[in-house]
């Protein structure tokens, strides 16, 4: 009985430093994932932050003017969304180098104000990083008043140094409603 006492003591200690070990090995993942997702936005484009500052300085340069790339403009909505969401044109033939803008509609099919949420895709994904917006809707949540229509817009350039072997980059957008409302 008295040796008991002194495993379970033991066996306790070992058990309490195993879950403090898990706890600070858990802990420091947390902030190992910060770097890791920087690594990844930088290789493919997505979600890096700091280009939406360095946005607003792309100007016009080196325009390829022998070359055109077409740009498919599609849209998706959620399978429970309430929405109507369109390109306002079809496909767009554009000179790398040189800034453009597309239009596209968006209208809240339900009978309350909601606030709404585009997330873009780009493909292919080896043309992400050619594929630069200056100007996004999709950049902050919109809000929309019952029933309202509203034109939405995207600036965009497409860097001259795309790949050759790529002339159709397709620029997808989906909408999503979020939880905020107002």
């Amino acid at each position: 009985m008295t040796n008991a006492v002194p495993d379970r003591k033991a066996a306790n200690r070992r058990l309490t430093r195993s879950l403090w070990l898990f706890a600070a090995g858990s802990f420091a993942f947390g902030f190992a994932l910060v770097p890791l997702y920087d690594v990844l936005c930088d290789v493919t484009g997505y979600g890096d932050r700091s280009k939406l500052l360095e946005a607003a300085d792309v100007i016009e340069t080196d325009i390829a003017a022998d070359r055109s790339v077409t740009v498919e403009l599609v849209t998706a909505n959620a399978a429970h969304g309430d929405w109507e969401f369109r390109p306002a044109g079809g496909d767009l033939k554009v000179q790398p180098g040189r800034l453009y803008t597309a239009t596209f509609y968006a209208k809240n099919l339900r009978g309350q104000p909601v606030t709404a949420q585009a997330i873009p895709s780009i493909a292919p994904l080896q043309a992400t990083r050619f594929f630069q917006k200056t100007d996004c809707f999709c950049f902050t949540p919109q809000h929309f008043d019952a029933s309202q229509t509203r034109e939405l817009t995207v600036r965009f350039i497409v860097d001259p140094k795309l790949p050759v072997n790529i002339d159709r980059v397709t620029l997808a957008y989906s909408m999503f409603t979020t939880d905020r409302s107002g």
